[in-house]
C-alpha cells in the first residue's frame, strides 16, 4: 500500500482541490515549472482584456488556433481514479481551478468549477451566454484566413501566436447588444464569484482532510483553502510535480504525475504507484 493510498483509506471524507496537473495528460498544457515558476508569459488580464482592443483580438486569433484540439479535448486517467473516488463515497466536494470541464465529462457530478468554464462565453454588458463551439464558428466565419496557421498548444485553449498582425482580427460582439464577449472564465485581477468561494470553504471545513492533485497552489484562489484546512488541523496531502506554495502545510507529498500517483484506485491490484512520497517535517 502506498503513502497515498493509506491517507484516503484513512480519510473516509475528502475536499479535493484539481489545477492543471490533472489535465496534462490529456494533452492540456500547465502554466508553471517544477519551481512554480511561469513557463510562458502570464495569462492576459481582465483589465487588459476589457480596455484595450489590441488584446482582445490577440486573445481570441490565438483561441480559435487553440480550441481546435481544446475543445475535443478527453478525460484521462488522473479524471477516472477521481470519479471512482466519488463512486467510493470519499469526496465531499471537488473544487477545480480548471477550466476544461473533464472532471465533468468523465462523470464526477459534486463539482466546483472555481475558475468558471471555458466551453461558455458571455456579454460583459447584457450577460447574454453562448456555446463556446458557437463562437469558435463566428470567429472563423469572420476570419477565415487565420484557420490556414499552424501553432503551439498553450495552457486554456491559448496558441503560441507571435509575429502577426492582430490590428485586422475580427472578434464578433454580443449578438443581443454588441458588447464585448469575454469566456466565462475568472482572468487574472477578476475576483472569483463568492458562492463558489462559500460552497467550497463550507465543504472543505466538513471534510476530514485534503487532497490537492496537480495543483502548485501557487495562485491565492487554491491556496486559501489548504491553508484553511491546515489552520482547522485537517491533514492535507498533495500529488504534484515539483514545488508547492503549500508545501509547510503537507502532511503528505507525492511528487508524481496524477495518473500514475492516483492508478491504485482505477487497478487496487496493481504494483504501488511510481513517486517519491514524504511526510512533511
Amino acid at each position: 500500500m502506498t503513502p497515498l493510498q493509506a491517507f484516503v483509506e484513512t480519510h473516509p471524507r475528502l475536499f479535493v482541490l484539481t489545477g492543471a496537473g490533472c489535465s496534462t495528460a490529456s494533452g492540456i498544457p500547465d502554466y508553471r515549472d517544477r519551481d512554480g515558476q511561469w513557463k510562458r508569459t502570464p495569462p492576459v488580464t481582465f483589465a487588459a482584456f476589457m480596455q484595450e482592443p489590441h488584446t482582445r483580438r490577440r486573445y481570441w486569433a490565438r483561441s480559435l488556433l487553440g480550441w481546435r484540439r481544446f475543445g475535443h479535448a478527453l478525460p484521462n486517467a488522473t479524471h477516472h481514479a477521481l470519479v471512482e473516488l466519488e463512486r467510493q463515497g470519499r469526496i465531499e466536494l471537488l473544487v477545480t481551478q480548471n477550466v476544461d470541464g473533464l472532471h465533468q465529462r468523465a462523470g464526477n457530478g459534486n463539482v466546483v468549477d472555481l475558475h468558471g468554464r471555458l466551453d461558455t462565453v458571455r456579454c460583459m454588458s447584457c450577460d447574454w451566454r453562448g456555446t463556446r463551439h458557437d463562437f469558435q464558428r463566428a470567429l472563423v466565419e469572420r476570419n477565415p484566413e487565420w484557420t490556414r496557421l499552424d501553432a503551439n498548444d498553450a495552457p486554456d485553449g491559448d496558441a503560441d501566436l507571435e509575429g502577426h498582425d492582430f490590428g485586422r482580427f475580427d472578434v464578433p460582439p454580443c449578438p443581443h447588444c454588441n458588447a464585448i464577449v469575454k469566456p466565462d472564465v475568472v482572468f487574472f485581477g477578476e475576483n472569483v464569484p463568492s458562492e463558489r468561494v462559500v460552497a467550497a470553504m463550507d465543504a472543505c471545513r466538513r471534510a476530514d482532510a485534503m487532497l490537492v492533485v496537480g495543483s502548485s497552489l501557487m495562485v491565492y484562489s487554491g491556496y486559501r483553502f489548504a491553508h484553511a484546512a491546515a489552520q482547522a488541523g485537517r491533514p492535507v496531502a498533495a500529488v504534484t510535480l515539483g514545488r508547492t506554495r503549500a508545501d509547510a502545510l503537507l502532511a503528505l507529498k507525492v511528487d508524481a504525475p496524477c495518473e500514475e500517483a492516483l492508478g491504485f484506485l482505477l487497478a487496487p491490484a496493481s504494483p504501488d504507484a511510481p513517486g517519491v512520497a514524504t511526510a512533511a517535517t
